[in-house]
């Protein structure tokens, strides 16, 4: 069960839409499953003209936000649309009655046993979903926390997959990264770009981090992608960055300014901390060798091939250890992975190293975006693709991505070996984009389209322009990578 938040102003209009036809007609039979009261006491009356009659129930809801006056949020209404696989059974009333509860539970809402939590509804008007309605003021006056809702809405949902037998989830741990919002997507389509703006971006970001060895090295390669670059500045320590945020020059808003993103919204790991804990090797000892920044030479090719190629081994045998022994020791080597994919696919221009790249993405973050400490073979596997990212463009890439394919399923096994389903899963769509061989197989029941979730390939619309870096035309659409499969 999949669990999404969204927050708006007016609780009357969405409740007009919940009981309304929908965009479709796929509105059937809207009715109140829960709520602070009984449902039968806060359901809508029908009027004679055969119409609800709202009134009651949006004064009911917006009683506290008076009471709450300026002291509450700007936008009070908290929306939450709880939905099940198309594979899972369909649960009755008094079942989505009880997905409600927890969910409104587990947030801190309004918690059972708590007569002073928010007033909501949950509305169905469809077999597969719900819909929480809240305004956000408690009845005793005060505000209530939303602080990481989202992530207390993920929990509730396992839990009723629990309770009910449901399809499992992936927990809401913070490794897939941000997904492109509706309205994103949408002037994806309409504008015929290739690629959504935050997708194209965050790719830019993971490559230019892990080609660099500090953030002045980053900010150089991001600027040299034509990518813009706004840094901010600490306002107690003049001169300190604090952090970034990244455009595309073609992507602007309607007062023609550009749309910047900050790394945090890309991905939880591409924030500024994050990247210089992982420039500084982790938690590893600067006696390790792990400062990236130093020693880093161009070879010629021949070497830099040979290179590569015993790093990427090096690395692969030590995570195969690693998953046969004590699963938590090499998670650097799962991110050097990821910078590998970027790396290899951008210096050789390689498709499938590419698709690869985003698949693979959600296979190379810890839980909750720690950063692991640095092993000897992550530092060797970075300095070689660091070397790899100032090389020119090599002739065949043949050799690396059968060195990757044995990489990245060495990653999948580690993931596998941690209890971590969808991310082992990723890391195997990751190594069939490379034509590779999967070498462990799928468990039973494994959220593959979860994982593929997190693959960007959807927001491709077939025709059209990507709007790229350079503000110019990517031209003509490369082929479609893996699609994502429909939920």
């Amino acid at each position: 069960m999949i669990g999404k938040v969204m927050r708006g102003r007016r609780a009357g209009g969405l409740l007009y839409y919940l009981y309304g036809p929908g965009r479709a007609n796929e509105h059937v039979n809207p009715h109140i499953v829960a709520g602070w009261r009984h449902p039968a006491e806060l359901e809508p009356p029908l009027r004679p003209d055969g119409g609800r009659n709202f009134r009651n129930l949006i004064g009911l809801l917006n009683q506290p936000l008076a009471a709450l006056g300026d002291q509450g949020y700007a936008e009070p209404v908290w929306h939450c649309v709880a939905r099940a696989a198309r594979e899972d059974r369909v649960l009755d009333d008094d079942e989505w009655a009880q997905v409600a509860h927890e969910i409104m539970n587990r947030t801190g809402l309004a918690c059972d046993g708590d007569d002073d939590g928010v007033r909501w509804v949950a509305v169905r008007h469809a077999d597969d979903h719900i819909h929480i309605v809240a305004t956000l003021a408690r009845q005793d006056g005060t505000k209530p926390r939303t602080w990481n809702d989202f992530y207390r809405v993920r929990e509730a949902c396992q839990a009723v997959e629990r309770r009910y037998g449901l399809r499992v989830t992936a927990p809401g741990d913070r490794t897939a990264a941000r997904r492109p919002t509706r309205s994103e997507t949408e002037q994806t389509k309409r504008k015929q770009w290739t690629e959504v703006p935050r997708v194209a971006l965050r790719r830019h970001v993971v490559t230019a981090a892990a080609g660099a060895g500090s953030e002045e090295e980053f900010f150089r390669a991001l600027e040299e992608s034509g990518v813009l670059v706004r840094k901010r500045m600490s306002r107690r320590s003049p001169g300190e960055v604090t952090g970034y945020a990244v455009a595309l020059p073609s992507h602007r808003n309607r007062s023609g300014e550009p749309v910047w993103f900050g790394g945090g919204r890309l991905a939880a790991d591409l924030t500024l901390p994050k990247l210089r804990a992982r420039w500084n090797g982790g938690t590893a000892t600067r006696s390790e060798g792990n400062s990236l920044g130093e020693g880093v030479r161009v070879s010629p090719r021949w070497e830099l091939w040979e290179e590569v190629s015993a790093a990427a081994g090096q690395a692969a045998e030590r995570l195969r250890d690693a998953a046969a022994g004590d699963p938590g020791a090499a998670g650097d080597l799962a991110g050097a992975t990821s910078n590998l994919l970027h790396v290899a696919a951008d210096v050789l221009k390689d498709r499938r190293l590419r698709d690869a790249a985003e698949a693979f993405d959600r296979a190379a973050r810890e839980p909750y975006a720690r950063v692991p400490q640095g092993t000897p073979s992550g530092v060797r596997l970075r300095r070689a693709i660091r070397m790899l990212a100032r090389a020119d463009r090599m002739p065949s890439g043949t050799s690396l991505i059968a060195d990757v394919v044995r990489l990245v399923n060495a990653v999948a096994e580690l993931r596998a070996a941690q209890g971590r389903t969808a991310q082992a899963t990723a890391a195997r769509v990751a190594a069939r984009c490379l034509g590779g061989t999967v070498t462990t197989a799928l468990p039973a029941r494994a959220p593959v389209r979860l994982a593929a979730a997190d693959f960007p390939q959807s927001n491709r619309p077939n025709p059209g322009t990507l709007p790229s870096s350079s503000g110019r035309s990517a031209g003509p659409p490369r082929p479609s990578g893996p699609r994502r499969p429909r939920r």
